[in-house]
């Protein structure tokens, strides 16, 4: 099974977020889901055969470690995404940074008040009799 496909479950996920911190036995790793043992061992063995994971027995336990090699080729992999979607990125916040420059211009110039409006407009302070 590829990275992406066994990372494709959010349990999975989970699982590695979790071994992020440090290894951990499969029954500490079952105690943190609401799902039976067996789930919980299914989704290691997957995780096992994708390379995401390694496993150590230590007496009857079995310690849970994550295998970092095939998240580093995801990472390299992603960076054609990422460095494309990076430059949109900067792009948009150039874009959002020029309009909200121009909005708070334009609120400035017509929430402050002229004082000599009213003579332009013809109008006189004074009011007629």
């Amino acid at each position: 099974m590829d990275t992406l496909a066994a990372l494709a479950d959010p349990v999975r996920r989970d699982i590695l977020e979790a071994l992020n911190d440090r290894p951990l036995t499969a029954g500490e790793i079952a105690r943190r889901f609401p799902i039976s043992r067996p789930a919980v061992s299914r989704h290691l063995r997957v995780l096992r055969e994708a390379g995401l994971v390694a496993v150590t027995p230590s007496g009857r336990r079995r310690v849970y470690r994550i295998e970092p090699a095939p998240l580093a080729e995801l990472d390299t992999w992603l960076i054609q995404f990422r460095d494309r979607w990076e430059r949109r990125f900067d792009a948009l916040e150039t874009e959002v940074f020029r309009t909200r420059r121009e909005r708070e211009r334009e609120e400035r110039q017509t929430s402050t008040p002229d004082p000599f409006a009213r003579r332009r407009n013809g109008d006189s302070e004074e009011q007629p009799a």
